[in-house]
């Protein structure tokens, strides 16, 4: 099974042994580096947030932070410039150091020893109010309460919904005989271990409620399709027929998983409910099958196949049925993954000898290649569909990688402690 074994490789991994569920976590957050920004960014300033220093402080660094990691947005100098929400901006300063728009906000205290994180969000040419509200937290959740309100402002001037309070999910080879399951803010911030095991952990999936993980564990000496719950740390088996269990790909309404099985002979797209249980058949042909991804609109699943001599994207129907080709352009396209719009997808595509990130509008079939590295893999679409997260390789060493789906912005995100792949961006916070 060449994705499979391809993964394996890349991890060094030739053998499997037992899981170490006793090993204390080596936390590690990642780091974000940007590399490129948008063509016309925004210029917006965030001012200091009143209220108590030290929780004003994270706020403000979180709101700033996120808006200018976006690659949409200038950040424009507001030293010496202090105000609150409640304060009425003397716009004519602020258009004098060229700010568009204009963010202020105070921590403050309830009654019952809980924060309140406020704000509002000013249009500076307009000289009006665009936005504002309020937030009841605690001291911990502050970076919360910043993600949320760079959400806010991020929406109010793109259009688009923000994803800074979402998460991503992404496995670190710590060693060569540890392995953990990682859970992050969108930021690289607040790291979490869901799974500390002695051997691989590939394909992490989210399910649609961001609620449980399904992923693929070599604990038992073959790979294994898990559906662990994030709140309670419980697990419970999806996949464990003979042979290899792999690929996990949740249906849009979570109710099932797409999942490749080796039961039958050879490499075979089947569905499952999310129990283990009503085990259903989609692909026939004795070629591999394999990388399954739902379309938004849960009617189709998008595959990796080399029936036809060499690796391409494939789309069946529900219900099964003959399987149309999608990919056309090139000798070699696998892992496909669509936007939640539907309306492009995004894939791994060799050319020139390199593995690299491209998407498809899929009305028009145009293809751009968006990235210039060598070995990317793993590709996962933001919830908003701006951005693609992949793992790719820098120095020898798995490193993360975020690029807009025009490809202007793109992001580093690496580890210190060890190599970072297998990358799953969770859906937006419900």
């Amino acid at each position: 099974m060449f994705p499979l074994v391809l993964k394996l490789r890349r991890l060094g991994l030739l053998a499997v042994s037992t899981l170490a569920l006793l090993q204390a976590p080596a936390y590690a957050q990642l780091t974000i580096e940007i590399t490129g920004a948008g063509a016309n960014r925004i210029p917006v300033a965030i001012a200091e947030f009143g209220g108590e220093t030290s929780a004003a402080r994270v706020v403000t660094t979180v709101v700033r932070g996120d808006l200018e990691r976006s690659g949409l947005f200038k950040m424009v100098d507001t030293n010496g410039m202090a105000m609150t929400e409640a304060s009425t901006p003397v716009y004519d300063d602020w258009r004098s150091r060229g700010a568009d728009a204009l963010a202020a906000g105070s921590i403050g205290e309830t009654p019952d020893g809980r924060k309140e994180a406020r704000f509002r969000l000013f249009d500076v040419n307009k000289q009006s109010i665009l936005g504002g509200s309020a937030f009841v937290t605690s001291k911990p959740m502050l970076r919360a309460a910043g993600h949320r309100i760079a959400d806010m402002i991020y929406e109010k001037l793109t259009g688009e919904p923000g994803i800074f309070s979402t998460r991503v999910a992404y496995v670190v080879r710590a060693s060569a005989t540890r392995y953990e399951l990682h859970i992050s803010d969108a930021d690289g911030q607040n790291e979490q271990v869901a799974l500390i095991s002695k051997e691989p952990i590939i394909s992490p999936a989210w399910s649609p409620d961001g609620t449980r993980l399904a992923y693929v564990s070599f604990e038992n000496k073959k790979p294994v399709v898990y559906a662990h719950s994030l709140a309670s740390g419980k697990r419970i088996v999806v996949a464990n027929f003979k042979g290899s269990n792999s690929a996990p790909a949740w249906s849009p309404d979570g109710r099932k998983l797409a999942v490749v099985l080796s039961k039958d002979g050879g490499s075979q797209i089947f569905t499952v409910n999310a129990d283990g249980s009503g085990v259903q058949r989609l692909t026939t042909a004795s070629a591999i099958n394999t990388e399954p991804n739902f379309s938004p609109d849960g009617q189709s699943v998008y595959f990796t196949s080399d029936r036809g001599g060499s690796p391409q994207i494939y789309r069946v129907g529900v219900g099964g049925g003959e399987p149309q080709r999608v990919s056309f352009d090139g000798s070699y396209n696998v892992t496909p993954r669509l936007s939640p719009d539907g309306k492009s997808m995004a894939f791994i595509s060799r050319r020139e000898g390199s593995f690299r990130l491209s998407v498809m509008d899929l009305a028009s079939r145009q293809v751009q290649v968006l990235t210039d590295s060598h070995k990317d893999e793993s590709p996962s679409f933001s919830p908003n569909g701006r951005m693609i997260l992949i793992a790719t390789e820098q120095g020898g060493r798995g490193v993360l990688s975020a690029v807009s789906i025009d490809g202007r912005i793109k992001q580093r995100l690496s580890i210190t402690a060890g190599d970072v792949r297998e990358p799953a961006w969770g859906p937006f916070n419900k």
